[in-house]
């Protein structure tokens, strides 16, 4: 495979100097370490994630950043004493930029392209721990006004004993008037079966529902942001086995804002159990975040960004979990490294570099 990323590489690179094209590279890297402790949850039960991840790529990109070929690999290392335990993974993908506001993008893709974090109760912590690439193609209209993006991320492929996967989202979020916004989520997660599968394994679905509409405060009072949402989350799971449906559903209620470097997430769910087949099946149908299974959860983040601009997230969170049942207590602390030809370019422009934020992927 490395072979054939130099040998495309070097094509492109040759292409006339009719086209306008440049070499585009990029590192992204990051230090993860979250202690998690609790009671005796048996859904996310006590555990210590620490690892590293590195991120390279290197591609070009021509008539302005218009279209854009990328390759790389993304290298997961916990953090022990010797190597086992590592994940290496392929990154390569076309991303076309619209002048419009399109963009479609396929192949073996970075998450951190799509314009948010998905909510957790789509995906889990872990999810963008062990999986940070989609593998599939996506489509994305962005405009000042908000964004709307489809996505389609084939996540197993069937084999004589591993069951086939993918999952279809889409998301969307638009100013309506002043600070009142409207969007949601759409997100289908199918699960097959496996080449050579026994009587007892069926084909599942997962269905979630989730329009939101949002009050965006951001630079409207003297915090540096401040967003209230609320919203409906519909559940609808299906073992075909049964041949009936499990239709679940809740209100959820987020709210996040930030003042320098001191930063307070909450997110509230009340309603029925989201995910009614995660017992049988775990993560490879059900996304989110395990404490969503529970008829009550609060989770509060409080996040302290220790150095923070538009290259460095390093930060500090203590996390609290409630639920009806249970509670967790994590401590975490992540490093996020990202730097692209672009940055370089400003390298020296002090107030540029210090006037944003890099967000956190975890």
């Amino acid at each position: 495979m490395r072979n054939w990323l130099l040998a495309i590489l070097t094509l492109l690179l040759t292409i006339p100097p009719l086209v306008a094209q440049e070499v585009e590279w990029s590192v992204d890297a990051s230090v993860v370490m979250n202690n998690r402790e609790g009671g005796e949850d048996h859904t996310t039960p006590d555990q210590t994630f620490f690892f590293t991840r590195l991120a390279p790529e290197m591609g070009v990109s021509l008539n302005e950043a218009e279209h854009v070929f990328k390759g790389g690999v993304v290298w997961y290392q916990p953090m022990i004493d010797d190597l086992s335990g590592y994940k290496v993974l392929p990154t390569l993908y076309y991303r076309y930029n619209g002048a419009d506001g399109w963009h479609v993008t396929a192949g073996l893709m970075p998450r951190s392209l799509m314009v948010e974090r998905m909510p957790r109760y789509l995906w889990s912590d872990s999810l963008n721990y062990c999986q940070p690439n989609m593998r599939g193609i996506m489509t994305q209209l962005i405009k000042p006004a908000g964004y709307a993006e489809l996505a389609v991320d084939w996540r197993q492929v069937q084999t004589e004993k591993q069951r086939e996967a993918f999952t279809l989202m889409l998301n969307t979020d638009w100013r309506i008037a002043g600070p009142v916004r409207l969007g949601g989520h759409i997100q289908y997660s199918h699960l097959a079966m496996s080449r050579n599968h026994s009587e007892e394994e069926h084909v599942n679905d997962d269905l979630i529902i989730n329009p939101m509409v949002s009050l965006d405060l951001s630079h409207r009072t003297w915090l540096d942001s401040l967003r209230f949402s609320a919203g409906t989350v519909i559940s609808m799971d299906r073992n075909r086995g049964e041949d009936r449906w499990y239709n679940h559903a809740g209100v959820v209620l987020t709210a996040t804002a930030r003042w320098r470097w001191l930063q307070l997430d909450e997110t509230f769910y009340s309603g029925r159990d989201l995910m009614p087949l995660y017992p049988l099946h775990g993560s490879q149908l059900n996304l989110g975040d395990p404490y969503f299974s529970y008829s009550t959860y609060s989770r509060t983040d409080l996040i302290f960004h220790i150095v923070s601009n538009r290259f460095v997230d390093l930060n500090g969170s203590l996390m609290l979990h409630a639920t009806n049942k249970t509670t967790g207590f994590w401590q975490q602390v992540t490093c996020r490294f990202y730097i692209d030809n672009h940055l370089w370019k400003r390298r020296h422009d002090n107030a540029y570099l210090k006037s944003g934020h890099l967000p956190s992927l975890y």
